[in-house]
């Protein structure tokens, strides 16, 4: 009886692990390119929200006229930001959102991120891209020749991203609608919740 306790116990931790890493989102420890993962040394921005805003550069979709704009920083690689992408459609009617891709994952993070950067419809596209991703079959096809311009621009995004020392996408910030306090969060969530977390709706 200890014997199969103790198996049981086993058995138990690795899917404890496993169900604790569904909730929250993709670590700079889970990618597979050792390189992409290293944080670049930079100091912690005093207002974070403001240097996003500023210095980073995404697909915009939503509620173009909105007067606050949400922030997503993703990895195209990362399912947690498929997922949130999924829950953040029903709100593209009130919320104006700016996509910004970093590379944390893997080799295929930096050409998806680009060719997602330079579509004439991003929302299509990324809506695609995460059907693919979240079924298994691993995102858009996307040339791993990426234009110098596009390279840099997920570089410095992925720059920004470190100096924020954050450690995993999907990362959130916004000014919360209701009281216009700076909100952030990293992971996914679903609808309901994120219009909470948006001040949308009421808790």
């Amino acid at each position: 009886m200890k014997l199969a306790t103790a198996r049981l116990a086993q058995i138990a931790l690795p899917l404890a692990a496993a169900l604790a890493l569904t909730l929250t989102g993709c670590s700079k420890q889970d990618a597979s390119n050792p390189s992409a993962s290293q944080p670049t040394k930079t100091a912690l921005p005093a207002q974070p929200y403001e240097a996003v805003a500023s210095q980073g550069k995404g697909f915009t979709v939503g509620a173009m006229m909105a007067a606050n704009t949400v922030y997503v920083l993703f990895d195209p690689q990362c399912p947690h930001c498929g997922n949130l992408w999924n829950a953040s459609l029903p709100l593209h009617g009130k919320v104006k959102f700016v996509w910004v891709p970093v590379t944390l994952m893997n080799a295929k993070s930096g050409p998806q991120g680009a060719m997602l950067l330079a579509a004439a419809d991003p929302a299509t596209l990324m809506t695609e891209h995460e059907k693919s991703l979240l079924a298994g079959t691993g995102g858009i096809s996307a040339s791993a020749n990426v234009p110098a311009e596009l390279e840099q621009t997920l570089k410095n995004n992925t720059a920004l991203f470190n100096s924020l020392k954050v450690e995993s996408v999907p990362y959130i910030l916004a000014k919360n609608q209701r009281t216009g306090e700076l909100v952030t969060h990293n992971g996914a969530m679903d609808s309901a919740a994120l219009g909470n977390f948006l001040g949308l709706t009421q808790p």
